[in-house]
């Protein structure tokens, strides 16, 4: 990536005013962490064994929960390692390099969300022609249209952030390199690249949103044809665990992406982009196991092969 910049590496000052809270910040971060690998590392796990998981829906949840794991990969690590140093660098192409990752994995993530809305729609209102609509071949289709989409976006927008000069301060007010904290160091005029990267966020962000809020539009509009109740709640029980995790992950991202980077304050992004780094992959899982009673039951099933009695749960 050719650059005639005089930065050659980048200081993230992160959670640095936070003085000694900072080990505690450590010790907090590193549990949701290992919960985070742990929750969707099992999501992962009960899915591939247990056969009547075996389903579109439940795919696209693993394809999810692999893409939760790699995207907190790429952030959580340093972050942990620069809560315990005093040195906080990072080069310019690993700063580079972090932003394409976290952006390739972040709008894969919620191309995903889209297709899973995709998923519930054709589930509940065309169950006749759903084996057609979501074959294994067409989930395949989709879910590598989500990646390769994802990471061209991610290296479009890396591309116009990192091709513009930095020679002034290389201090980024945040604890990893995301966009708006890094170009407002860029030396010279900015405008262009931030609208196109804005226009980017807005395919990313608002029409996914705007397709699944049809989608549940029209998924409500057949539910409350169901006539038993038993059949209303199953139905809106498979969308619930959805739902809620597309309200925090495209909520908080439309907060911090699609407004201009002159906007950026750094106490306040940096608490929600801590919600869509950490919390969204933490209730992903959380959400999924617990309100699923398909997902719990395979967790018992397997709970069970390895002997642990299943009271104790």
């Amino acid at each position: 990536m050719a650059n005639s910049s005089c930065v050659t590496e980048f200081l993230l000052l992160g959670f640095s005013s936070f003085g000694e809270l900072q080990l505690v910040l450590f010790v907090v971060f590193l549990c949701l962490y290992l919960i985070i690998l742990s929750g969707n590392i099992t999501i992962i796990s009960v899915i591939y064994l247990d056969h009547s998981l075996h389903t579109p829906m439940y795919f696209f949840l693993c394809v999810l929960s692999t893409s939760e794991i790699f995207y907190t990969i790429v952030i959580l690590p340093k972050m942990l390692i620069n809560l315990l140093s005093i040195l906080r660098t990072l080069s310019f192409m690993s700063c580079a390099t972090q932003m394409f990752f976290f952006l390739g994995f972040a709008v894969t993530n919620c191309l995903l969300l889209g297709v899973m809305g995709y998923d519930r729609y054709a589930a509940i209102c065309q169950p006749l022609y759903y084996p057609i609509l979501m074959s294994w071949k067409v989930c395949g289709q989709l879910a590598a249209t989500c990646i390769v989409s994802g990471f061209l976006l991610s290296l479009m927008g890396t591309t116009l952030v990192f091709s513009l000069p930095f020679c002034g301060s290389n201090k980024i007010n945040h604890y990893f390199c995301d966009i708006s904290p890094v170009i407002r160091l860029a030396y010279g005029e900015t405008y262009i690249n931030e609208l196109v990267i804005f226009i980017f966020g807005v395919i990313v962000l608002i029409v996914p949103s705007i397709f699944i809020c049809i989608s549940y539009g029209l998924i409500v509009h057949t539910i409350l044809k169901i006539p038993s109740a038993e059949g209303k709640q199953k139905a809106f029980s498979t969308c619930a665990s959805h739902l809620v995790v597309v309200i925090v992950h495209y909520g908080c991202a439309s907060f911090v992406y699609l407004r201009p980077s002159a906007k950026y304050t750094s106490g306040k992004d940096r608490l929600v982009t801590v919600t869509y780094t950490i919390i969204t992959p933490l209730l992903n899982p959380m959400v999924y196991s617990l309100r699923n009673k398909d997902v719990q039951l395979a967790i018992r099933k397997m709970i069970g092969k390895t002997g642990f009695p299943l009271k104790n749960l």
